[in-house]
């Protein structure tokens, strides 16, 4: 098994990596699958959105994501203010140009919202119809499956059988055990087993300069975020936090109030930077998912701005230990809100940053496992119940939470030395479990929990 840390950290649009980010490359398929047809002017297009992306899409931004990329956009050149002048245009003229095909797309009626009803296969499914009388001239559905990952129905269908092409990599670990045994084996760390499998891909010192570009996304992320003022967008007036909790942290630096737990305090300020900027819009990261975006750059910050003897030279490895992390998870389970709940998000962001810090830390293997397990095992059960469908609330301090339930982790498996009773794949297995078994009111619906908890909201 293997998954590129590429493929887990990407540079996203929030709020949402499976109900924006997805959707956008989902209608951006579809899009370049219309240009490539050798007639279809004056045909239009529809979107039917179906299961967790009918009831929480307008929350999510899901809509404008299908429009943007049927217009050609995707999340790595996404600019808010020019989409939102391009969707202005759009609203005028109700057609888009697809290759050399003028194409009827009106925004007021072409992506449908299917409340309660569901495509098999997966909870986030939306299918895309390019009409011209009948029969359809052109049909497909999608999946998104979390993290940014989209799948045709017949890409779906062969994940689901396990045939689809793997590629050949010297560690093909499925499971933490046998990522464990086969560290014993060679004396190789997991960010150097990481390393080789991704040295297959991109050979020499692209590997480094490509996960620190990633970083460098991150990082730019929580300066934005601290830096941010106002209300987020959506109607739930939720104010940004994370730049007053930076203004109040700067003006105790070095003065006799300042509490131990400040760098506590900076670590969930990082997080929520991360996830303000996500809620309103703007660029982060999937790791893995833009719902957690913020777990794993806060602590990755937190490493480099508290810890003594901290370097920069460790961030790759720190990602690299993440992806593998994240790797098992999704491989093993799911990293998607809307098939496991929070725990498969917020709680695989706390495993996999906590597996990162320990890394960082010196841990062996053994430990860096145990970092991992312990930060999502006392995530099992977590809920996705965003009200009105919105990345905000409780998602924003679930981050921090998440963050800090990731040093905890990381530093208590630092300290010990490596034994511990359930074994990290253990602790996925539950999560997939708990997953299947939790009502679909809890997984990304808003029909449950803290989403009808305040009816006045």
């Amino acid at each position: 098994m293997f998954l590129s840390v590429f493929d887990i950290f990407k540079v996203s649009v929030g709020p949402s990596s499976s109900h924006t980010m997805g959707p956008m490359l989902a209608a951006k398929r579809f899009a370049d699958a219309v240009a490539a047809m050798p007639s279809a002017t004056g045909a239009r297009i529809e979107c039917r959105l179906y299961g967790s992306l009918a009831y929480t899409g307008e929350g999510h931004g899901t809509h404008r994501a299908v429009l943007c990329g049927l217009m050609g956009m995707t999340p790595e050149t996404y600019d808010r203010e020019a989409a939102s002048s391009e969707l202005e245009a759009l609203a005028a003229r109700k057609t888009a140009l697809m290759g050399a095909h003028r194409i009827v797309l009106d925004p007021a009626v072409a992506v449908i919202a299917e409340k309660g009803k569901r495509i098999p296969g997966h909870p986030n499914a939306m299918q895309f119809r390019l009409l011209r009388g009948e029969p359809d001239l052109m049909s497909e559905i999608y999946y998104s499956v979390g993290g940014g990952f989209v799948l045709s129905e017949a890409e779906f269908a062969e994940d689901q059988s396990g045939k689809t092409g793997e590629i050949d990599v010297p560690f093909p670990f499925g499971s933490a055990a046998e990522m464990l045994e086969m560290g014993r084996k060679t004396g190789l760390s997991i960010a150097e087993m990481k390393r080789h499998n991704e040295a297959v891909l991109w050979p020499g010192p692209q590997l480094d300069d490509k996960v620190m570009a990633v970083w460098a996304v991150m990082d730019r992320c929580i300066d934005r975020g601290l830096l941010g003022e106002g209300i987020l967008p959506g109607g739930l007036n939720v104010r940004r936090r994370a730049g007053g909790l930076r203004g109040k942290l700067e003006a105790m630096a070095g003065g006799n109030s300042a509490p131990l737990h400040a760098a506590v305090d900076w670590l969930q300020a990082y997080a929520m930077a991360v996830n303000e900027e996500n809620a309103a819009g703007g660029q982060v990261v999937t790791a893995p998912t833009n719902g957690a975006a913020g777990v794993i750059p806060a602590v990755v910050r937190y490493y480099l701005d508290f810890v003594p003897g901290a370097s920069r030279d460790k961030v790759v490895d720190m990602l690299l230990v993440a992806a593998a992390v994240g790797g098992l998870i999704k491989f093993n389970a799911s990293i998607s809100g809307a098939e496991v709940g929070c725990q498969g998000e917020v709680g695989s962001a706390s495993a996999m940053a906590a597996a990162a810090l320990c890394a960082a830390l010196g841990g062996t293997n053994e430990q860096i496992e145990n970092a991992a397990e312990i930060a999502l095992e006392h995530h099992l059960g977590m809920t996705c119940d965003p009200i009105r469908g919105l990345v905000q609330v409780p998602c924003i301090e679930r981050n921090g939470m998440g963050a800090v339930k990731a040093v905890a982790a990381a530093s208590l498996a630092a300290l010990g030395d490596g034994t511990h009773i359930v074994p990290l794949d253990a602790c996925i297995e539950t999560m997939r479990q708990t997953g299947r078994d939790m009502d679909e009111r809890y997984k990304e619906t808003s029909l449950g929990g803290l989403s009808v908890s305040l009816p006045e909201c």
